[in-house]
């Protein structure tokens, strides 16, 4: 497996010259059975693993992980790239079971799990220590195979993260090495595979806010040309090369974050899968609590690895996947979800905001305390929220909001004024920025101006007093949902780094 010590920073791509590249219409023909001999699994090892995961038995003894055809691993070639693809077959529009099916036919249906079926903590938990436990019992080929693991996900930032989740669990175990994570991006927005050059089934596409509504349509129109709704013209054979890229990429490091959620009694309103109760939740002693406390508090925790977000674009996705989710019928690919988007940012007082009757449209400053920790510095301290802003973004990645930039390319003059320094996936800190009301927001998002930027920081500490407000909206990669707020007491938010590091491969 490649060195991550290789670390390379990729920036976003914008170029549709670049996105066609990416998707592999240039460039030597792939022959389909070379590639299958490059990344399949020996059949034995598939079936082993299979079993693992379907009799889902903890730490396999070494019958567990026998297969009905019985190999001398010491005798078989292993592999050159091993790979296995997890798909969510119910992104990308009309278009996820015919992929599943492609990719299944280029490396063999033990390889590819569909996360309806499998999910990724239970190929973790059973399918690699099956490997694990056969490399134990002097298997090379199962050895070579599980040094060599390299991971493809077939979804959208949601996705990703669940896998990338399950797979950081490894750190915490002492299993390396950890898998490499490359993209075949089907979701929406998709800005953590544009971050790695994984651009390849979603062109570059600006479709947030109706000031650029006629823009947006112009783009509608040439994407489905070009891509038939989802996919790219000769997708199958973009499929091959996606998968030729993943076998062989650079590695790179990304950040993810530890959000802790500490609230008075009370449960949070249809969390995602990424947030989960927890008993643990400790919030920095660093930073003294002010006012009393409620005798008993539920904890939530999760990870994300582009961006958490507070306020009105929360509320704006929240709304648009219960949207989806009681209409799935109008979800049918990445297209028709941003004109939904689009239209239904609309009518949540976005852009028309009648502060005085409901003060649930008024600014954060309003419910909100902040406090950071900055750069190279171990000490909290506290800083202002812009009265105007209704919107607070903490990104880590380059992208957001379906590939745009909205920290913006700074200039060194103006980093040194402010104490920033140049961001990257990789960096330790968080870019906080705020978004005024859907007019300013659609202004960063076309770039012509930059959002309001609040601070770079390795931690921060979110405080809610709910007041008038009884609940606020929050959402991690993608994944919203409705934070129930208290008249008396505060709802703490506190998000800190994770110590390990997830691999990427370089979709450059």
């Amino acid at each position: 497996m490649d060195s991550p010590s290789s670390t390379t920073r990729i920036a976003a791509r914008s170029s549709m010259i670049d996105s066609i590249r990416g998707c592999g219409l240039s460039g030597m023909r792939i022959d389909k059975e070379d590639l299958r001999r490059k990344l399949s699994i020996p059949e034995y090892l598939r079936v082993a693993m299979s079993n693992a995961i379907r009799r889902k038995e903890g730490e396999p003894p070494a019958d567990t992980c026998q297969s009905d055809v019985i190999v001398d691993g010491n005798g078989v070639q292993p592999p050159e790239a091993p790979m296995v693809v997890f798909i969510n077959s119910r992104s990308g529009g009309r278009h996820g079971p015919e992929l599943k099916e492609r990719l299944q036919e280029l490396m063999g249906k033990e390889q590819v799990f569909d996360l309806s079926e499998v999910k990724p903590h239970e190929f973790v938990q059973y399918g690699l220590a099956c490997l694990e436990k056969l490399a134990e019992l002097g298997d090379f080929c199962a050895k070579d195979t599980r040094q060599k693991m390299r991971i493809v996900v077939a979804g959208g930032d949601g996705t990703v993260g669940w896998v990338l989740g399950s797979v950081g669990e490894l750190n915490k175990q002492g299993r390396e090495p950890v898998p490499p994570v490359a993209i075949i991006p089907l979701g929406t927005g998709n800005d953590l595979s544009r971050s790695f050059g994984w651009v390849c089934f979603s062109f570059v596409f600006i479709l947030i806010f109706p000031i650029i509504y006629l823009y947006c349509l112009f783009s509608c129109c040439f994407e489905c040309l070009i891509q038939g709704g989802s996919f790219p013209f000769a997708w199958k054979s973009a499929v091959k090369r996606t998968l030729q890229r993943a076998s062989a990429g650079p590695i790179c490091r990304l950040d993810s974050w530890h959000a802790v959620i500490q609230m008075p009694s009370g449960e949070v309103v249809d969390p995602p899968h990424s947030l989960k109760p927890t008993e643990d939740c400790a919030l920095d002693q660093g930073l003294q609590i002010e006012g009393a406390l409620p005798e008993k508090v539920n904890c939530y925790e999760g990870v994300f690895y582009n961006y958490f977000s507070i306020g009105m674009d929360a509320q704006v996705a929240y709304g648009f996947h219960h949207l989806r989710n009681e209409k799935p019928y109008l979800a049918q690919g990445p297209i028709s979800n941003k004109l939904i988007y689009s239209g239904y940012s609309c009518t949540q007082g976005w852009f028309l905001t009648p502060c005085i009757s409901d003060p649930n449209l008024r600014g954060l400053k309003n419910i909100l305390r902040m406090h950071v920790k900055k750069v190279n510095c171990s000490e909290w301290e506290q800083v202002a929220v812009p009265k105007s802003v209704r919107a607070i973004v903490a990104l880590n990645l380059h992208n957001y909001a379906s590939g745009r930039n909205p920290w913006g390319n700074l200039s060194p003059e103006y980093l040194e004024k402010k104490g920033f320094v140049e961001a990257h996936a990789d960096d330790g800190l968080l870019e906080i920025f705020g978004l005024k009301q859907g007019w300013h927001a659609s202004f960063v998002m076309v770039e012509l101006i930059s959002a309001k930027h609040i601070a770079q920081a390795a931690a921060i500490r979110l405080e809610f007093r709910g007041g008038e407000w009884k609940d606020a909206f929050m959402q991690m990669d993608g994944e919203p949902w409705k934070q129930p707020l208290n008249r008396d007491y505060s709802t703490f938010v506190e998000i800190k780094r994770v110590p390990f590091q997830s691999l990427m491969i370089s979709g450059e």
